[in-house]
């Protein structure tokens, strides 16, 4: 379970984190007591869930790219971290393919730059580190198996997003190997692991061309929700349960060091793949509204039919596990949306999840 006597003082380093993931993780680690310093670009949408919650009030926010190495690697050091979360991150699909070349300079070298700017670290203060990179579940070469895919299964990625992430993944082994070797682990006292996640849903996401805004915004403005793929079948889940299995990682990697190193899947229960379309009827059922659905024809640009994640590993070795299935997903979905359209202080509001999220409340 997550520890908030671990937590408490750690110097916490997030990349990414005026994201939607990223604000979600900064509440998180707040909540536990740790020392956070964000890097990210301004907030990626508008609104935002970063500044919503007034994310700067909480962590020492630096502003910057992820493809500047000089600069990232200048504040690394500065806040000489005891954890770092990588999640900064071109994140969207249909976006890959209008803008390649950003998509792959931030994926691929956004992740050399932390790892590179880590790796200086470590030679130049020696203490025990870890670090999380956040990838994806469509890191895998896709092959439409009705099964899901685990941890060393072939890396690959038909789009530029997917790809870029398993580039992403291939990179963190490389520097595992090559740098932070288990073999030398007394020497860098670096752990490092990647963490592979379905799709993400919660409140606060605002993210354009993604299904579960589309359709919050579609509820919000009374208009009529257009969907693609509406057959696509995806490992659907509540932020919280990814972000859960990071920290678990982190603590685990930073506790007993190399055994925790390599990739990670944190993806829902079989039950909870669903295909886009039967999403949508339970996003407007739970809300309670009539639903105004239109099926975009027409050729698309691709995107996987049938993905699932295989998350033995992480059930079994980090005692980790899905809490909330996809009804109890978008019902905090609504909920949430429902406080942010009552005006209601959504800090209080997502820690409040948070706290249901663990059995506090």
């Amino acid at each position: 379970m997550i520890n908030q006597t671990f937590w408490k003082g750690k110097k916490v380093f997030v990349t990414g984190h005026t994201g939607f993931k990223g604000s979600w993780l900064c509440l998180w680690l707040h909540s536990l007591g740790a020392d956070i310093t964000g890097y990210s670009l301004k907030p990626p949408t508008t609104p935002s869930l970063f500044e919503q919650c007034k994310i700067t009030e909480i962590t020492k926010t630096l502003t910057g790219d992820i493809r500047d190495y000089n600069f990232i690697s200048t504040m690394i050091a500065e806040c000489d971290p005891d954890i770092i979360f990588h999640l900064a991150a071109q994140p969207l699909v249909r976006k890959s393919y209008s803008n390649p070349i950003e998509t792959y300079e931030t994926n691929v070298l956004g992740t050399v730059n932390v790892l590179e700017a880590v790796r200086e670290l470590t030679m130049n203060s020696f203490k025990k580190r870890a670090l999380v990179n956040v990838t994806s579940d469509k890191c895998y070469e896709n092959k439409e198996w009705l099964w899901g895919y685990r941890e060393h299964e072939t890396l690959g990625g038909f789009d530029p997003y997917s790809n870029s992430k398993a580039c992403s993944e291939l990179i963190t082994s490389c520097y595992l190997n090559s740098f932070f070797n288990p073999n030398n682990y007394s020497k860098h006292q670096l752990a490092l692991a990647s963490a592979r996640a379905g799709n993400v849903i919660g409140g606060g996401d605002w993210a354009s061309d993604r299904l579960v805004p589309d359709c919050i915004r579609a509820i919000l403005n009374k208009e009529e929700i257009k969907v693609r793929n509406p057959y696509a079948i995806r490992p659907w889940q509540h932020v919280l349960e990814p972000l859960s299995g990071y920290l678990l990682l982190a603590q685990k990697l930073f506790t007993d060091g190399v055994v925790y190193n390599g990739g990670w899947n944190f993806g829902p229960n079989d039950d909870d793949v669903i295909p886009v379309e039967a999403l949508v009827h339970l996003l407007y059922k739970t809300w309670g509204e009539k639903e105004k659905l239109q099926i975009i024809d027409g050729e698309q640009p691709h995107e996987a039919h049938l993905l699932k994640l295989d998350c033995s590993k992480a059930k079994k070795l980090l005692d980790w596990s899905p809490r909330w299935n996809i009804f109890e997903a978008i019902s905090k979905v609504a909920e949430w949306t429902k406080a942010y359209q009552k005006k209601e202080n959504l800090r209080k509001y997502c820690i409040d999840q948070i706290n249901a999220y663990n059995g506090v409340i």
